[in-house]
């Protein structure tokens, strides 16, 4: 579990193919003096990865087929910049809000402009996370955790403060660019409480929750 505020920023110094799967090697020097262990979980871009091998400033992380195939790592070349944060421990504050680390599916960037000293941010979601998407609810973009301002059908927008910009990858982002997304944990489980149902469904709607008792 994390909690969607990036630690550091780390390279992707190699990539791999293993088996059928893809094994990369971060370079995250800010992490190299704390006590990372094997097995420890760290989130990339929102992906939550186990280190299989660590040698000082280098993690090595197995990503499956499954991870592969729900987000960009396969895309990812040497050199490509990443957000980065450890797993959470019993005593850390939680300035964000609950990150599982799995990425949900794939927003697009569709517009960017100055917004006095922050930067506003549109993104375009697919038609089946839409409804997980609420205003001034949590979403988490590439590992960060950010505020939604408003929803407009599929598209939503969030404002990123400078120092958001100065030590995510945020800053990096062009319009046609796409980003992991991880809608609010509080949403899915809304979700299957009210309808009983093990899989992602439609019917959760205005007129349904109303009947539910959430007018």
């Amino acid at each position: 579990m994390f909690t969607g505020i990036v630690e550091t920023i780390g390279t992707v110094k190699s990539t791999q193919k293993v088996g059928g799967d893809v094994r990369i090697t971060i370079s995250a020097p800010d992490f190299s003096s704390r006590a990372v262990k094997l097995g420890d979980s760290i989130a990339i871009n929102g992906v939550c990865l186990t280190v299989v091998e660590h040698n000082n400033a280098d993690f090595a992380f197995d990503v499956s087929v499954e991870s592969i195939n729900h987000s960009l790592i396969g895309e990812w070349q040497v050199g490509v910049k990443v957000n980065l944060e450890m797993a959470l421990l019993p005593t850390t504050r939680l300035g964000g809000h609950l990150v599982s680390g799995h990425v949900d599916g794939l927003a697009t960037l569709v517009a960017m402009s100055d917004d006095a000293r922050s930067w506003r941010m549109e993104f375009k979601l697919p038609e089946d996370l839409k409804k997980y998407v609420a205003k001034k609810g949590s979403i988490t973009i590439n590992g960060i955790s950010l505020t939604v301002n408003s929803v407009n059908d599929d598209v939503f927008d969030i404002n990123v403060i400078p120092h958001t910009f100065e030590v995510t990858t945020l800053g990096n982002l062009e319009v046609g660019d796409r980003v992991h997304i991880e809608v609010d944990l509080i949403a899915r489980y809304l979700e299957r409480l009210l309808t009983g149902n093990t899989q992602s469904s439609s019917n959760l709607s205005e007129s349904f929750l109303a009947e539910h008792g959430f007018s």
